[in-house]
This record gives C-alpha cells, structure tokens and sequence, in this order.
C-alpha cells in the first residue's frame, strides 16, 4: 500500500533547516520536516545549576513546548508546569544533546535549549532534536569565537528520526496520518558514529517480532544518516559572528 504523500517506505520527507531566524539567542534555527515546524535555539547562560557549581564542568538542557495554533484544536498553555508527555521529551532532547557534548570544555556554564512547536504534523520530538543540534552547535561555535572556551565542545553529529509499522509494512519518517494508525512507532535518536542514544518503541496494536524490529532500525539508521548530511552541510557555511 502506497503512502498518501507519495512517498517511498524508505524516504524522508523533504527537511529545511533555516539558520538565525532569531536574532536574539546565539543559536537559532527553524527546521521543517514536512509540515512540521518547530523553532530551536539556545541561549548561553554563565552560571550552572547550584549542585554543579565548583565541579569545572557546565550542563546542557532543553524546554520543549506546543504553541496553541500548532494543531487544528487550540493546545491550551501549560500554566502550572510542563504536563507528563512535555517532561518526558524535553528529557530526551536534553539527553540526546548532552551525549555529544563535552561538559568540561563548555566549562561552568549551562545552554538551555528551547524546542518550540509552531506546526505539529508528527515527529515533532525528532525535529526538535535534530533543529536543536544544530542551535547548540551555532551557541558554541560564537561562545568560541568570542574566546571564551578554547575547544568546540561537540565532538560529533546527533539526529533521530521516526520509523512505524503500518498495515504490516515499516515506514520512514510519520507523518501525523500515518502515527496516529501505526501498529508500532518507534522514535530512534543517534550519532554521527552511528551509535545508538535512545530508542523510544511501543507496540500500539499489535507486538513485532525481532525481524521487524531489525527492519525499522535499518531504516532509522537510513533516514538519520541522510539528516546528518544536511546538518554536515549547513555546518560547512560560515556562521555570522556577533
């Protein structure tokens, strides 16, 4: 059965990444992954927590949130706090960027990383991965021009991706239509050396077996690859330092 976008099994959907759309945090980003798009940037702060102060080490972390036109049905504001499913992507924003970056050479500093959904059509926790990246790496590339550490503290790329199994078939990169009927949807998050950082997979409907398991790791690994070429090549153009 084929895709309603038209797209192959293995295929990305088209992706964009928009540096500096905001002027005001070192690292700024819109990324686009179909219909979903989701504003990334990092801002730099010269403090750390109070329980990693005087250890010579700094901290990355990350706030995810969905604006209220992001979907169809207004999303209310998160008032009192970040709800369950908020935490728990944030959480995993936060990790995966910290896994390729090096806490010593950032120094006693924290970045924060702001994910915000201006349009949700499905996979916005991967994007915001993906688009955060790459404004954490912006923040740290001017926070080194600026001389105030001597060494970029990421050593290498980070990306993830969604992959599912609909009507018995594995499927690259969900879209909204497709994840909300996917027997199984699996969000899987790695680096440049392709190791693993985190895999999200739950059974919807139906279990999978260890084949189809291996099928939806190969087309993650696929599909992450591909995203961090793009990244690679936005990496290459000359940041504009202020």
């Amino acid at each position: 059965m084929g895709r309603t976008d038209g797209r192959k099994v293995d295929e990305l959907r088209e992706i964009s990444f928009s540096r500096d759309f905001t002027t005001m945090a070192d690292g700024s980003l819109l990324v686009a992954f179909g219909n979903t798009r989701v504003l990334c940037t990092a801002s730099i702060d010269e403090d750390v927590p109070r329980w990693m102060r005087g250890t010579g080490t700094g901290w990355v972390t990350a706030e995810y949130s969905m604006l209220p036109g992001s979907s169809p049905e207004r999303i209310r504001r998160e008032t009192k706090g970040p709800k369950g499913r908020t935490q728990e992507i944030q959480r995993l924003i936060g990790r995966s960027l910290r896994a390729v970056c090096d806490m010593e050479k950032l120094g006693e500093r924290q970045v924060t990383v702001d994910c915000d959904v201006l349009q949700a059509d499905g996979g916005t926790r991967v994007a915001s991965i993906c688009g955060g990246f790459l404004a954490l790496h912006d923040a740290l590339t001017r926070l080194q021009a600026r001389k105030q550490i001597s060494e970029h503290p990421i050593g290498e790329a980070c990306a993830a991706v969604s992959v599912g199994i609909i009507n018995g078939q594995a499927r690259l990169d969900l879209p909204y239509e497709e994840d909300s009927r996917a027997d199984t949807d699996m969000n899987v998050v790695m680096t440049e050396s392709g190791e693993f950082i985190e895999l999200q997979g739950t059974a919807e409907r139906f279990s999978f077996s260890k084949e189809e398991l291996s099928a939806l790791l190969a087309l993650a690994e696929k599909g992450i690859n591909e995203i961090i070429d793009l990244q690679k090549e936005l990496l290459q153009t000359p940041l504009q330092h202020r």
